[in-house]
C-alpha cells in the first residue's frame, strides 16, 4: 500500500483540525473531494492514531495521575473525580456513535450536510464566546459532564467539530478557558479510540503508515499548544474560529447552488 504526497497533506491538516474547534471530519472530506483522495478505513485510523497520542504526551502527566487514582480508589481527590466525570462524558458518544454509526457514515457522503455542520459549529462557537458574567470553575459536576458528553454526541456528525462543541459547552456550563480545553481533550482519549477500534475491526495497521501517522501526530501536538498557550488564553478568541467556519458553510452552500 503506497501513500503519496496527497495522503501526507491529509495527515498534516488531520492533525492540525482535529483539535482546533474547526471539525477535521468536515476538512478531511472537502480536502480529499479536492484532491481526489479516497480514504481507507485504515489510513482513517492511523491518522487518529497519532492525533490520539498527541493528548497523551501533552497531557501525559494528568492522564497518569487520573488512572493511578482510579486504580487505586482514591476516588475523593480532584483526580479520582476526574476519571468518573470522563466516563460520564463518554456515555453519550458512545450509545449514539453504536445505534447511529450507519446513518453517520451516509451523512459523509454529502457536501450539504457537511456545510451544514460548519454552519452550526460556527453559531456554536460565536455564542460561546460572549461574556455572560458566569463565575468560572475549573472541575465541571456530573450534570456538566454529561452535557459536554452530549455535545460530543453531536459532533459524530460531518461538519460539527468535536472540540469546538465540547470546549464551547464547557465554557457555556462555567468551566473557565484552560479547564474547558483540558476536559475536552481528556475526553477525547475514550472517543477516538473507542471510535478507532470499531472502525479498524479485525484490519492491521500496516508499516507504511508510519510516516502519516507521525505527520499527524507531530501537526497535533503543533495544534494543542496552540490552543493551549495561545488562542484559548481568551475564549473570546474563538469567535474567529467562528466566522471561519460560517464562511466554509457559505462557501459550500454556494458551489452547491452554483457549480
Amino acid at each position: 500500500m503506497h501513500f503519496g504526497i496527497e495522503a501526507i497533506i491529509i495527515a498534516f491538516v488531520q492533525g492540525i483540525t482535529e483539535w482546533l474547534p474547526v471539525s477535521s471530519s468536515g476538512h478531511i472530506v472537502l480536502l480529499s473531494s479536492i484532491l481526489n483522495y479516497d480514504n481507507t478505513i485504515v489510513f482513517d485510523v492511523a491518522l487518529h492514531f497519532g492525533t490520539l497520542m498527541a493528548v497523551f504526551v501533552y497531557f501525559g502527566k494528568d492522564i497518569v495521575d487520573i488512572l493511578e487514582a482510579l486504580l487505586k480508589g482514591k476516588w475523593d481527590t480532584n483526580e479520582g473525580k476526574m476519571a468518573f466525570l470522563l466516563i460520564v462524558a463518554s456515555i453519550p458518544a458512545a450509545v449514539i456513535g453504536f445505534l447511529f454509526k450507519k446513518y453517520f457514515e451516509i451523512a459523509f457522503g454529502s457536501l450539504l450536510l457537511v456545510g451544514m455542520g460548519f454552519g452550526i459549529t460556527g453559531l456554536f462557537l460565536i455564542i460561546a464566546s460572549l461574556d455572560f458574567g458566569k463565575e468560572r470553575k475549573k472541575i465541571p459536576s456530573y450534570m456538566d459532564s454529561f452535557l459536554i458528553g452530549c455535545a460530543q454526541a453531536l459532533a459524530i456528525f460531518p461538519g460539527i467539530s468535536r472540540s469546538g462543541s465540547t470546549i464551547a459547552s464547557g465554557l457555556l456550563r462555567g468551566l473557565d478557558e484552560k479547564s474547558a480545553l483540558k476536559f475536552s481533550f481528556l475526553m477525547a482519549i475514550p472517543a477516538i479510540f473507542g471510535a478507532s477500534l470499531l472502525e479498524l475491526g479485525s484490519n492491521e495497521l500496516p508499516s507504511s503508515l508510519i510516516l502519516p501517522t507521525f505527520v499527524s501526530f507531530a501537526a497535533g501536538m503543533l495544534s494543542i499548544h496552540l490552543l493551549f498557550k495561545v488562542v484559548l488564553t481568551s475564549k473570546r478568541n474563538l469567535r474567529w474560529f467562528g466566522i471561519y467556519t460560517l464562511l466554509l458553510a457559505l462557501g459550500i452552500l454556494a458551489y452547491l447552488l452554483f457549480f
